[in-house]
């Protein structure tokens, strides 16, 4: 039998582990794998890193919102501890896990009762924590933990989507410099994201040929332009069309730098982040995670 170690957020999602917690435990018991569970607090980090380290269980699964899979991957990464993650989505938006082709809880459960994995790109800011999915800067990027809860769980991503339409009237530009390889802009912006995948903030396929595999980054820039122009970006987002618009810098690149007089909101991955001035390198195939074998063939 095999060891496993669950470690879950009992409060993402509308605390809905807690709820789900037999049919995941007895889901591998029936499967030979027997699952402890490890409920996420405040508390010190110690015992969990212990945990990780002690040589009795053959991977970890984390569930929970992208910061607490954020979380996870930081005590494997930081701790050098070769692992496999398993990803059980329970939050908001789950973009990290959509960006690896899991799309509802029981997927993810098959997804790593079938074994197969891959080594995925991650994010590093400033020599001190990485990051899986997205670091993101300027207007809009607070919405996450400024939404209503109970907003959050009635209509899931498309509650950050009516809060961010409720702050348009008060957006403001800052100025920005970002040095990204060989490019070097600077100008004054809405928003940055620097993204590793298809998916971000809850947008599906909003960089259709972005790859969490190859070493790069994808950064999109929004200029300052007119509540117009910005609502003509943000419903090409909506629909799912290529983000193509004069209003918007798209490049791809192995490390960037940005820096800017003007304070501002930053998350990474959907957390509050005070990491600015930023140097971001990519690190390329340093995480082991579980996959369905259809994005083993896609990679391929």
């Amino acid at each position: 039998m095999k060891n496993a170690l669950f470690v879950y957020n009992p409060v993402s999602g509308g605390h809905r582990i807690p709820s789900e917690l037999d049919f995941i435990l007895s889901s591998f018991q029936e499967k030979g794998i027997l699952a402890q569970p490890y409920r996420l607090t405040d508390a010190n980090s110690d015992y969990l890193i212990n945990a990780l380290q002690s040589g009795v269980y053959d991977f970890v699964a984390a569930s929970g919102g992208d910061g607490t899979i954020n979380f996870v991957a930081n005590l494997l990464l930081n701790n050098d501890i070769k692992m496999p993650l398993g990803v059980i989505p329970s939050g908001t938006c789950n973009d990290f896990a959509k960006c690896l082709g899991i799309n509802s809880l029981k997927e993810s459960i098959d997804i790593i009762l079938q074994g197969e994995t891959i080594m995925c790109d991650v994010g590093y800011i400033n020599n001190s924590q990485y990051f899986l999915s997205t670091f993101a800067g300027g207007n809009f990027v607070d919405v996450s933990f400024n939404t209503n809860s109970e907003l959050k769980k009635n209509f899931g991503p498309f509650a950050y989507y009516l809060k961010g339409i409720s702050e348009v009237a008060n957006i403001k530009s800052f100025d920005l410099k970002i040095t990204a390889d060989e490019h070097i802009i600077e100008g004054k912006f809405l928003l940055f994201l620097i993204v590793n995948g298809k998916q971000a903030a809850g947008f599906p396929n909003l960089l259709k040929q972005a790859d969490y595999t190859d070493g790069y980054m994808d950064i999109i820039l929004v200029k300052k332009c007119s509540n117009i122009n910005l609502a003509s970006i943000f419903f090409k987002v909506l629909s799912k069309e290529s983000v193509n618009d004069k209003n918007v810098i798209i490049l791809k690149a192995r490390k960037c730098e940005l820096s800017s007089k003007m304070p501002l909101a930053l998350t990474v991955d959907g957390e509050r982040s005070e990491l600015f001035p930023a140097s971001i390198e990519f690190k390329q195939r340093i995480l082991e995670v579980f996959v369905p074998i259809e994005e083993i063939n896609n990679i391929s």
